[in-house]
Formats: structure tokens, C-alpha cells, sequence
């Protein structure tokens, strides 16, 4: 982030008087996967993206379905659409993996439903013999039969990262900031559409608890919430970060902004 520094001289009875004006540093809304360790490689995509990334993943875990599906999965929502839930595309394409109506997917409005798409692209995924050991790229391409099949595999870093964090390989990996959370959303609602379940506060393994918290993070800014817990380490939307919270216990919690008082 970078710190604006000028200066204005201005001239008061012969007196030169320069006054320095200082900007407040850019503070861009993003959510970052950093894998564990000190090696690196850590990748931000926008909140809208990561809150896509959240339901793809989510849907994958409903179905019983290991990272891989998800990898697969992600890395071809990231070149179909780069996680954006669009209207439209080539021909009669729609969609967070640019499904085509006119080739059995769906219709339209099935399409835009991001759960819906999730569940169409992993039900092909598992009728596909070799699925589960076949690489990102082939997996995604005899699925979608894209014009440009060699394009998933540049995505597939970000996409085992990601299914990595919201399968719960990678505690804690996932964080955002500078959120503009919408109004308090009805989570378990969300939650037993995308997940397969409304029990997310509580006792988990940890898996499974991190699967939750992650997701949680990931959708923060359209379900509204602002703090999220789970064995000993809280993020909030005001820090954008996990960290060690001797107050947080074991169990995951969360919690979600107040909605907005209209102006009297």
C-alpha cells in the first residue's frame, strides 16, 4: 500500500509556509490464501470471487466429494468465468462455469444459481471413469470440451489452494479484508444449501471445523459476518486476520454485524 506525499507552498506576507498533505494509504478489499509455512505463494482474488470459490468448494463437501473435485472444479470456474457469476457468454453460456442451456445443463435461471451449477459440474465430474487421478486439466476439458483445453491447468495452483483451505487441509489460510459486509444473512439457510448442514457453531474435528470457518470467511462479506472462531484463533472483518484469541476456546463461533440503522 502506498502513502501519498505532497507538499504546498504558499506565500503569507512574505512568509513561505509548506504544508505537507498526506493520504491515507489504498486499502483494497481482497481475500488471500496463504498455504502453511514460510515457502510462499500465498494468492488474493476479490471478496466476490472468494465468496464464489466458498459456495463451489461447499457444494463439493455436501457431496461427499474429496479436494480434487473441488480442485477440478475451481480451476475451471477460474477460466470459464475467474469466479464471477456472469449473464452471459459465448452463444447461450451463463454462469459461474459458463454452462450452456442448449447442451443439457440447465436452464438460465438454474445456471445463475451458483449451488445448481456447483452440483451439475460435480455430477458429470463423477461420471467421468478416472476422475479422481486424472489431471486438473484433462478432468475440466472432457467436462466442459472447452476451445482452449490446455487453459484450466494455469489455474491450478490457486485452485488446489483454495480447495485446500475450504476443505480444511490448511487452517486458518484463508483471511479478508476491508470487507463491505451486506446485511445479516440467513446462514443456515446458506449453509444447508452449500454445505449439506445448519449445525456450523460448536464442537468439530478439525477438518471439519476449519472446513466451516473457512467458508465462513470466505462468504463473510454477503452473509454479513464479522467474526468467526475455531480452536483458539479468531478473524474478524475489522483486523482482515487470524489470530491467537485466548478467548476463543476450542468451538467454533461466529458472529454477524448489526444491519444498519436507517438515518432518522
Amino acid at each position: 500500500m502506498a502513502i501519498f506525499l505532497g507538499a504546498v507552498v504558499v506565500l503569507t506576507a512574505g512568509i513561505v509556509v509548506v504544508a505537507v498533505l498526506v493520504r491515507s494509504p489504498v486499502r483494497s478489499p481482497g481475500c488471500t490464501v496463504t498455504p502453511p509455512g514460510d515457502g510462499g505463494g500465498a494468492f488474493t482474488f476479490t471478496p466476490e470471487q472468494m465468496n464464489s470459490a466458498a459456495t463451489i468448494s461447499a457444494v463439493g463437501t455436501k457431496l461427499g466429494l474429496p479436494a480434487h473435485a473441488a480442485t477440478v472444479a475451481l480451476a475451471t470456474a477460474l477460466q470459464e468465468s475467474k469466479l464471477q457469476n456472469l449473464e452471459g457468454g459465448d452463444r447461450d453460456s451463463v454462469g459461474l462455469f459458463q454452462q450452456r442451456p442448449s447442451q443439457g445443463w440447465g436452464t438460465v435461471a438454474q445456471l445463475r444459481d451458483p449451488v445448481y451449477a456447483s452440483t451439475a459440474f460435480y455430477e458429470k465430474l463423477e461420471k467421468l471413469p478416472g476422475w479422481e487421478t486424472m489431471p486438473i486439466t484433462e478432468a475440466a476439458q472432457a467436462i466442459q470440451r472447452s476451445g482452449a483445453p490446455d487453459a484450466y491447468a494455469q489455474w491450478e495452483t490457486q485452485a488446489r489452494g483454495m480447495a485446500a483451505a475450504f476443505n480444511g487441509q490448511w487452517p486458518a489460510a484463508l483471511t479478508c479484508r476491508n470487507l463491505t459486509l451486506a446485511p445479516p444473512a440467513d446462514i443456515a439457510a446458506s449453509a444447508t444449501a452449500e454445505l449439506g448442514t445448519s449445525r456450523l457453531s460448536g464442537a468439530h474435528p478439525p477438518a471439519q471445523g476449519w472446513t466451516y470457518a473457512n467458508w465462513l470467511v470466505g462468504r463473510a462479506e454477503a452473509l454479513g459476518v464479522d467474526k468467526v472462531s475455531f480452536a483458539g484463533q479468531t478473524w474478524t472483518a475489522e483486523s482482515g486476520a487470524w489470530a491467537q484469541d485466548t478467548a476463543a476456546g476450542p468451538d467454533l463461533s461466529l458472529h454477524q454485524a448489526p444491519a444498519a440503522q436507517p438515518s432518522q
